[in-house]
């Protein structure tokens, strides 16, 4: 009777250990980030041991009853110019993307004109507008528009026009399938516009809007050539009778900064509002 040999299966070869990873080096960039570093350190040295900046004025006036009154007509402004410029925007808006022509032709010639002509020559057009025009349906106009009044009709219907391309940009970007739905629900277009479109659009509206936002709060710096006492002509009063230019114009520098930094946080906390349950959402 043979044995039968059995086979015992060979020992298996030792694992070779996984390669080594070695991070890249970036010496040039290290290099690059420090040297920005050492500039920016020395730049901030230099504004605040300058003499020349006079920062006890700026402590000084930086808080003071003209300008506050001057930076709350600012920020009034700014509200009340985004508020109406987007309700007439977002009409603007609807007759843009209109079947019917005319009224698509009536909104692209508002937009069309408003963004070529400069906002300086707007207001300096609406500031005569008593010369152009002494008597409009039998009311005398020479006196009836005041600086702020002026102010608010021409950033209005500036911003108007900007604010169009942006909710018709959002208006957009809504999948069609979405308003064939609300179509095949039996909603009107104002429904339709109102529940299904515009909730929607806000994604993509909200972040130019809020760009707006920012640009607006700093170009009402215009309507300081008016006579508008907002924060910068509020500051310009003051230099006008210290000749403490420089320390002013930081006054309302800084003041611009803090506001501007503000607002950029609210828009960040609301585009994250309507990002939710997108991969933007962060």
């Amino acid at each position: 009777m043979s044995a039968t040999l059995v086979e015992t299966p060979s020992a298996a070869p030792p694992a070779e250990p996984p390669p080594r990873v070695v991070p890249t080096r970036r010496t040039g960039q290290w290099t690059a980030a420090a040297a920005v570093l050492v500039l920016l350190a020395l730049a901030l040295v230099s504004v605040v041991r300058n003499e020349a900046f006079q920062w006890d004025v700026v402590a000084e006036y930086f808080t003071s009853a003209s300008v506050l009154r001057g930076l709350g007509l600012t920020l009034w402004l700014t509200a009340l110019v985004m508020a109406l410029g987007f309700v007439l925007g977002t009409l603007l808006a609807v007759l843009r993307l209109s079947a019917n022509p005319v009224l698509r032709a009536v909104g692209w010639g508002y937009i069309w004109f408003f963004r070529s002509t400069p906002i300086l020559v707007q207001l300096l057009f609406w500031f005569n507008i008593g010369v152009l025009y002494p008597q409009i349906l039998g009311v005398n106009t020479v006196n009836l528009l005041g600086p702020v009044a002026v102010a608010v009709i021409g950033l209005t219907l500036h911003e108007a026009a900007y604010a169009a391309e942006v909710v018709r940009g959002g208006i957009l970007s809504v999948d069609r399938g979405q308003i064939e739905a609300a179509q095949s629900l039996g909603l009107g277009r104002g429904r339709r516009l109102s529940r299904i479109v515009l909730p929607q659009a806000m994604r993509a509206i909200v972040p130019p809007a809020g760009n707006m936002l920012i640009g607006t709060l700093k170009g009402t710096s215009i309507v300081s050539v008016i006579a508008v006492q907002d924060l910068l002509y509020s500051t310009q009063l003051v230099y006008h009778r210290t000749y403490e230019i420089v320390p002013l114009l930081l006054v309302a520098t800084l003041w611009y900064v803090a506001v501007t930094s503000v607002l950029s946080i609210g828009q960040h906390y609301v585009e994250r509002h309507y990002a939710r349950g997108t991969a933007g959402a962060r």
